[in-house]
C-alpha cells in the first residue's frame, strides 16, 4: 500500500515536467520556383536565383498553399502606364467627338438652317472685303495726290510732313491689301467649315 502511494506522489509531481517538454517539430513548407533559365528549385527557403519570380509553398504533402507571382519589370510598368493612357485619350476623344456632334445638333435645325447662316456669314465676310476694298482705293488716291506734290521737290529738299505722309500711306497701302486677301481666303474657310458641318448633320440626322 505504501508503495503504491509513493509511484502516485511521483508520477503527479513529474507531470507537469513531461507536459512542458516540446514535442517533435512539424516539417517545414517547402519552396517551389523555376529560376530564369528554367531550372526548378525546392528548398526550404526561396533561393536567390528565384528572387522576383513565380513561386509556390507546398506543405508537408506537397500541396500547393500559397502562390506568390513576381511583380512587374519597369518596362511592364510602362507599357501598362502607356496602354492605360492610350485608352484614356481614346476614351477623351471619344467623349468630345460626342460634345461636337451634341452642339451640331443644338446649332442646326436643318440643312436649310446650315446653308442660311453660311450665306449670312459669306455675306459678313464680303461686306468686309468691300470696305477694306474702299479704303484701298482711298489710300491709292492719296498716293497720287502726294506723288503729284513730291513733284514741286525735285530740286530741294522735301519737307519732313510730306515725306513722313508718303509713307504713311504707303503702309497703310500694304495692310489694307493684306487684310483684303485674308478676308478672302476667309470666304474659303467658311465654305470649308459649313460644308463640314452639313456633311457631319446629314450622317448624324440619318442615324436617327
Amino acid at each position: 500500500m505504501r508503495n503504491r502511494l509513493a509511484i502516485l506522489l511521483v508520477m503527479c509531481a513529474t507531470a507537469p515536467a513531461l507536459a512542458q517538454q516540446p514535442g517533435p517539430q512539424a516539417p517545414q513548407r517547402m519552396y517551389k520556383c523555376i529560376d530564369a533559365r528554367g531550372k526548378t528549385y525546392y528548398t526550404q527557403i526561396p533561393p536567390r536565383e528565384c528572387l522576383g519570380r513565380d513561386s509556390q509553398e507546398l506543405n508537408k504533402s506537397g500541396m500547393v498553399v500559397k502562390r506568390t507571382e513576381k511583380g512587374p519589370t519597369p518596362a511592364e510598368v510602362q507599357a501598362t502606364e502607356a496602354e492605360k493612357k492610350k485608352k484614356a485619350d481614346a476614351a477623351e476623344k471619344t467623349k468630345e467627338e460626342r460634345r461636337k456632334e451634341l452642339a451640331l445638333l443644338n446649332t442646326y435645325s436643318s440643312e436649310k438652317d446650315i446653308e442660311d447662316q453660311r450665306s449670312r456669314a459669306i455675306k459678313e465676310a464680303q461686306d468686309q472685303i468691300t470696305a477694306t476694298e474702299k479704303s484701298i482705293a482711298g489710300a491709292q488716291k492719296r498716293q497720287k495726290e502726294l506723288e503729284v506734290e513730291k513733284e514741286f521737290y525735285t530740286k530741294k529738299p522735301m519737307p519732313a510732313k510730306l515725306k513722313q505722309e508718303i509713307a504713311n500711306v504707303d503702309t497703310e497701302i500694304k495692310n489694307q491689301n493684306a487684310l483684303l486677301e485674308a478676308k478672302k481666303a476667309e470666304i474659303d474657310k467658311i465654305n470649308a467649315k459649313y460644308d463640314d458641318d452639313k456633311k457631319r448633320y446629314v450622317a448624324l440626322t440619318a442615324k436617327k
